[in-house]
């Protein structure tokens, strides 16, 4: 059995979350992550998984469990900043004698849980990538949600989500401390550049072993291109 029965890959968007939760994926011991806890995906996952139309948030939880389980127990997901809250403030709704100890709400619902800090150094860049992905709805390759809009270089816009990216890192690392969470740390570029070491890295924190004959295996690719790279051009001397 592993020695911990859940952890979070904590991040903030175009940090390739979704890379890596395909990549622990793949090794079928690291749970399946996923965002399932992103409010505006609550009503699909629980229709997904069949839950009565006045479920819990416990329901949920308990649901979301047995989706991102691999058979030796591990259970892996993916939260960005904003969604912490959204899963605290469930889990306390249950159990108001814990509201405000956020850690050990999360033991309750989740067991022994281990935390992977994955950020980005190249703000800019991550920055632009989200304005991108959020004017054109195309946050991987093949995604379903493109609006077919054309992106547009918007330097406020920029400006803007550097100062969110800035704040929600600040705030993960507050969380932290206030918890005395040491997470496993990883980097985006570290990733982009290595996927397989990086996966490993982090099996071997979780105290997991990639089965034999079992290879990491990515789930999506990386998405920067030309434009993303005239964009940042263009918005260096501002920074």
């Amino acid at each position: 059995m592993a020695d911990i029965d859940a952890y979070f890959i904590c991040a903030t968007p175009r940090t390739g979350s979704s890379l890596l939760c395909g990549l622990l994926a793949s090794t079928g011991v690291a749970g399946r992550p996923e965002a399932y806890f992103r409010v505006p995906d609550e009503a699909s996952w629980a229709t997904r998984w069949g839950l009565a139309a006045d479920w819990s948030y416990d329901d949920y939880v308990g649901a979301a469990l047995a989706a991102g389980r691999t058979g030796n127990g591990v259970f892996g997901a993916k939260l960005m900043w904003g969604t912490l809250d959204r899963v605290v403030e469930g889990l306390a709704g249950g159990h108001p004698e814990l509201a405000g100890a956020d850690d050990a709400l999360l033991r309750r619902a989740f067991g022994r849980t281990a935390f992977v800090h994955l950020r980005r150094d190249d703000v800019l860049a991550q920055a632009v990538s989200w304005l991108r992905a959020e004017q054109t709805g195309v946050w991987y390759v093949g995604d379903a949600g493109a609006t077919g809009r054309a992106p547009r270089y918007d330097p406020g816009g920029v400006d803007e989500l550097l100062r969110t990216i800035e704040a929600h890192q600040a705030a993960w690392d507050e969380w932290f401390t206030a918890y005395r969470i040491t997470p496993h740390r990883v980097r985006y570029e570290d990733l982009a550049a290595d996927p397989t070491g990086v996966t490993l890295g982090i099996l071997d924190a979780l105290d997991l072993a990639l089965p034999p004959g079992v290879a990491v295996r990515p789930r999506h690719r990386r998405q920067a291109d030309a434009l993303n790279a005239e964009w940042i051009a263009r918005h260096r001397p501002r920074t």
